[in-house]
């Protein structure tokens, strides 16, 4: 039977040469999927592992086969800003002969010198010196090498120092050995990433994009199944037995999964580097790191086809019931409304936790998880129902021909119209909940907030940094270097300097060491309009601690505050330990990142300066999950377009089997485009109200967890995510459309006489 069914699937004829095609097609594109997927976790192991260095002096990243170095290394790493880039700083000094040395370069860098990455030097010549390249004074000693950087993009500097400069720098410690382990698990690792949550987001949009592959499988399986059927059937009267019927569909499946499994290996390699420009983790990957292994090749290349495999079984099973099963053919009942019932289940278990957050962590997972399962689930079996109920609305509205009778055709067999688009219903609901709670948490921790003065004034804190005087340690520094305020308010694009300075009096609350007021002078505050203003008279005036970030508060309007009087005197007040340097400026880029170079100049070690906005934002987890809604846009665009395939499988095979039907619609006079308009109508209202479901019920889940989970608000996605899924559809319908030009060929007077 095997030679038998291999003859039947290879020389069958132009059609089962279109339909082996097909279903090659639909698992090549299963196994290129399921190879990037696999390929993607490993692209981010990889990039993960070269996050380890930068978190040296971390114990849960510090193997412990490693011995410590005598002569321990003192670092301190920061995190600096590029017109929207971030760039990470490395500050060492090595204390002996034996300190240990980061990766990638092969010294410690002396005073005056350091390494940069390939992208941050390239970085260093293109943009002006007194912006950026000022920052680092010195020579540039060497690149650093792809073993320490997590990305071809990476923008790193390692800046050395004496060990003395680095003694009483904030943040710096000494570093007895270098970090080898993953950050993947690491709470404290301020940088790297949770491989388990990217791990994650990857299976869950693979599983997205492969439920419609499987689906497409299935739905090209079935091209002309009435036919195959009825010829099946015709086997079982002749004697064959449902094993050797399963035996030959089987051999045709694993034809077409044979060749679409080589076909998807093909198509991975070239993907790859492409793919590898997707910063979907807020970086870049080097195409070498996105390889899957032997085994896991083996896994997908034997996964799949098992898989089309089931998929073609369970589409022909009909045939196994008995051999005049294909002749019974009567039509379904309908789909009733308590089909409705696991999709409501569902959003009431979600309501419920509104308030009622669970404290643990694996009570949160099981409490949303179980309402997004049922909610999945449900959207699957009311489907049917929803289809029906879209056809019956548009027969009972149809004013043409056309929409009455595909809304009749419909609303009879509604299973077989929501069929082709399953998976698209569980894709496009798995991704809008994804990007709607994605985009609320960008735009309430990765956003920056406040107004323009907030984006246009630059802070150096130095709360964290001690002095050492008369009355013991003190927060702050000791003054401003000789010159630096003068320099900053003639440089082009200031508006304004202001210095901070603790008040001698002490904190209001002895318990509490922020009721601390700062101090400022009055001409300062007159020169940096939109900061409020002193009380007539005033020299001095006391701001709360908080001072620079109220700026955060956009309903508040800081012009007209009238700050109080401090009895200070000027001269007194320039003796004070300074806390912080306030620069207003335009705006532009250009000027804030001249003012950022010179305040880094003017106090190295010892400020990371940044915009109040910037200070505000959650920018890593911002970049992350930026990338990560880039990658669900592809999904959707990718998973409407296979639906679309789908369906347009779907509808060359009701062609097929429903030719004698159309031909005599045409000899009795029907026209050829009301026909065509009737099979349209057939693909296209299933598509669109599954859409509009899945979508909405998609935002209300979103909506339930975060408020639930976080208190937050649903905000909508932008313009592009509706534009993506429109042109998704029109794509959908579009490649539909391809398939009705076959109407005139199959539907000639010929077929009604051939049948």
């Amino acid at each position: 039977m095997i030679g038998f069914g291999l003859r039947l699937t290879l020389r069958g004829g132009r059609e089962a040469a279109v339909r082996l095609a097909l279903t090659a097609a639909a698992v090549a594109i299963g196994v290129a999927l399921l190879l990037i997927t696999v390929a993607g976790i490993n692209g981010v192991r990889e990039q993960n592992a070269r996050f380890a260095w930068l978190n040296s002096g971390i114990a849960e990243v510090t193997s412990p086969h490693v011995k410590p170095s005598p002569h321990p290394l003192m670092g301190r790493i920061a995190n600096d800003h590029y017109k929207d880039e971030r760039i990470i700083r490395v500050d060492v000094a090595a204390t002996g002969p034996r300190s240990p040395v980061p990766p990638g370069i092969p010294r410690v860098p002396g005073p005056g010198q350091y390494y940069a990455s390939p992208a941050l030097q390239k970085l260093l010549r293109s943009e002006p010196a007194a912006e950026f390249g000022d920052r680092y004074p010195g020579s540039l000693a060497g690149t650093i090498g792809k073993e320490a950087l997590p990305s071809p993009g990476s923008l790193i500097v390692v800046v050395g120092h004496a060990p003395r400069d680095l003694t009483e720098a904030h943040g710096a410690g000494p570093i007895a050995s270098i970090a080898t382990l993953s950050p993947g698990t690491c709470g404290q690792c301020r940088y790297g990433m949770e491989e388990n949550v990217v791990a994650l987001v990857l299976a869950v949009t693979s599983g997205a994009l492969l439920v419609p592959v499987l689906i497409f499988i299935g739905t090209a399986t079935r091209l002309s199944a009435a036919r195959r059927e009825r010829r099946f059937a015709a086997m079982r009267l002749v004697g064959a037995t449902p094993r050797q019927i399963s035996v030959i569909a089987a051999v045709e499946s694993a034809v077409a999964a044979a060749v679409g499994t080589a076909v998807g290996c093909g198509l991975f390699l070239p993907l790859r580097v492409p793919l590898a420009a997707v910063p979907f983790t807020g970086e870049s990957f080097y195409p070498g790191d996105l390889s899957p292994s032997p085994a896991q090749i083996a896994l997908v290349g034997l996964g799949v086809p098992v898989a089309s495999a089931v998929a073609a079984w369970w589409a022909l099973r009909r045939v196994r019931i008995s051999p005049l099963g294909v002749a019974r053919r009567v039509t379904p009942s309908a789909p009733r409304a308590y089909r409705l019932i696991p999709l409501v289940a569902g959003i009431a278990e979600l309501t419920y936790f509104l308030g009622r957050r669970p404290d643990t962590t694996n009570g949160q997972i099981a409490a949303y998880m179980t309402g997004v399962l049922l909610m999945m689930a449900g959207l699957i079996v009311a489907g049917p129902w929803l289809t029906m109920t879209g056809a019956r609305v548009m027969a009972r509205r149809a004013r043409r021909p056309a929409a009455l009778i595909a809304g009749r055709r419909l609303a009879d067999d509604p299973k077989a119209g929501f069929r082709a688009i399953s998976g698209l219903v569980l894709a496009l609901f798995v991704t809008t909940t994804a990007i709607g709670v994605m985009t609320t948490f960008v735009a309430e921790r990765g956003t920056q907030r406040g107004d323009r003065t907030a984006a246009s004034t630059l802070v150096a804190d130095f709360e964290h940094r001690t002095i050492r005087g008369a009355g013991g340690p003190q927060p702050g520094l000791a003054s401003v270097p000789f010159g630096t305020l003068d320099g900053l308010r003639a440089a082009p694009g200031v508006h304004g300097t202001m210095v901070l300075r603790q008040d001698p009096s002490g904190p209001r609350d002895p318990g509490d060491p922020s009721s601390r007021d700062l101090l400022i002078s009055c001409a300062d505050l007159a020169g940096a309009t939109g900061f409020g203003r002193c009380a007539p008279g005033a020299t001095t005036a006391a701001v709360p601690s908080h001072f620079a970030w109220i700026l955060m508060d956009e309903e508040h309007d800081r012009r007209d505050t009238v700050w109080p009087a401090s009895p200070v005197a000027p001269e007194r007040l320039r003796t004070l330990p300074v806390q912080a340097v306030m620069v207003r400026t335009d705006g532009s880029p250009r000027a804030i990142e001249r003012v950022r170079t010179t305040l880094t100049r003017a106090f190295p070690l010892r400020a990371d300066p940044a915009t109040v906005a910037e200070s505000g934002a959650d920018t890593d987890t911002a970049r992350v999950l930026t990338g990560y809604q880039r990658l669900v846009s592809v999904v959707i665009i990718a998973s409407l377009c296979i639906a679309g395939c789908s369906l347009a499988v779907g509808v060359v095979g009701s062609l097929n089997d429903r030719k004698r039907p159309f031909s005599l619609l045409r000899l009795t006079g029907v026209p050829i485009g009301v026909m065509r308009r009737v099979v349209l109508l057939e693909s296209a209202v299933p598509l669109l109200v599954t859409a509009a479901a899945a979508t909405g019920a998609g935002f209300l889940a979103a909506e339930l967890f975060l408020r639930s989970q976080l208190g937050y608000t649903l905000v909508a996605p932008g313009p592009g995510y509706y534009l993506t899924v429109l042109g998704g559809l029109a794509g959908s319908l579009a490649v539909i459309g391809l398939t009705l030009p076959l109407m005139e060929r199959i539907t000639g007077p010929e077929t009604a006489r051939a049948e």
